[in-house]
């Protein structure tokens, strides 16, 4: 009886030990496979991101605006200005207010189509962020400025134009970094110390959008500033139905997408520049020019086109922001000037051709 009992305890330890070794094969196996669709750099940093301790405030702990401690090295650098947007992302707006910029005869407020922004997102439980950006300058800043990012270990993804007849000439060069935060903004700034970008006037309202490429906080509320603008901002809010805010004279509206957006396995937060942008700047008697871009996957390219060029908005540009973005998108940026809310009609049109978040009704 007692030869019995201890071969059955001997028994079931055994299984209780390959029970175990199952789980972590089956874990092993599970990882990779999940890293046999990423590039192997990406899944290299995936690796070295888990096995750094954790900055980050524990679960359920409220994140200051500035976003506390774990990002104090990245504000200092960067003037203290950063402030968190949703999805974890710290976002910093650097407005070109030194520049004088007109296009079709209308003067371009900063909060229109001039807005250069750095955002930064942790990967995982590390130290370590994906950083993306969109920095507005002259076409004599592009190559120092560039030169200085290259040095510094930033990427540039695409260099283009948003608007057209604008004078002077604007481009907008798009930018990506993985790493350590602090050096990112380091090498963001040295690089905007080429330009003549006015460091000091460094600032990020919650929610800003001042570019004109979709980085501002979908959904944000109406500031009390809305009632100093000469635009129905209540009638462009219920025909778009989607509601904007207010900033720098501008009323920004914000439409994130409704599939999950991705790099190298990293989700990307529409705060990060993947949500469609629409401003609209007032230019007298109810009319506004209109200017933004639409974040689309290629089968709804052209379908947008059709929509805005049948609403009397003009196409301005359609690229790429980022170079491994998964599914692949296009941004299409366009122009009009006219009745506010008659054009906020031709957008509603035209996000109806994506697979925009379901509106308010």
């Amino acid at each position: 009886m007692e030869l019995t009992q201890r071969t059955t305890r001997r028994t079931g330890r055994m299984q209780g030990h390959q029970w175990r070794v199952g789980r972590r094969v089956a874990s092993m196996a599970g990882v990779v496979a999940a890293t046999a669709t990423v590039p192997v750099g990406l899944a290299l940093t995936a690796a070295r991101v888990a096995a750094q301790p954790s900055a980050r405030p524990a679960v359920g702990t409220a994140v200051p605006n500035r976003g506390g401690p774990e990002w104090a090295s990245t504000q200092q650098v960067l003037g203290g200005k950063g402030t968190m947007q949703p999805g974890d992302v710290l976002k910093f707006s650097f407005p070109r207010t030194d520049l004088h910029v007109t296009a079709d005869g209308v003067p371009i407020k900063a909060g229109f189509a001039l807005g250069s922004w750095i955002a930064f997102k942790r990967m995982g439980a590390g130290t370590s962020v994906m950083a993306m950006g969109d920095l507005v300058l002259t076409e004599d800043e592009v190559e120092p400025v560039m030169l200085a990012l290259q040095q510094g270990g930033v990427e540039q993804t695409a260099l283009h134009n948003h608007v057209l007849h604008e004078a002077p000439r604007i481009m907008y060069m798009h930018i990506a970094a993985h790493g350590d935060p602090a050096k990112i903004a380091q090498a963001v700034r040295t690089a905007l110390g080429a330009s003549k970008t006015p460091l000091a006037a460094v600032s990020a309202a919650p929610g800003d959008a001042g570019d004109a490429g979709g980085a501002g906080t979908p959904g944000g509320p109406q500031a009390q500033q809305a009632t100093a603008l000469d635009l129905d901002t209540a009638g462009i809010a219920r025909v778009l139905r989607v509601a904007g805010k207010v900033n720098g004279g501008v009323y920004q509206v914000s439409a994130p997408r409704s599939e999950r957006i991705t790099e190298g396995g990293m989700e990307i937060p529409a705060s990060m520049g993947v949500a469609t942008a629409m401003n609209f700047q007032p230019t007298g008697g109810g009319k506004a020019a209109i200017t933004g871009d639409f974040v689309m996957t290629a089968a709804e390219v052209n379908p947008v086109i059709r929509a805005l060029r049948e609403h009397g908005i003009q196409v301005t540009a359609l690229h790429n922001h980022m170079l491994t973005e998964n599914p692949r998108l296009f941004f299409m940026h366009f122009w009009a000037n006219g009745d506010a809310v008659t054009l906020a009609r031709g957008l509603r049109a035209a996000l109806d051709q994506t697979t925009s978040r379901k509106p308010r009704t």
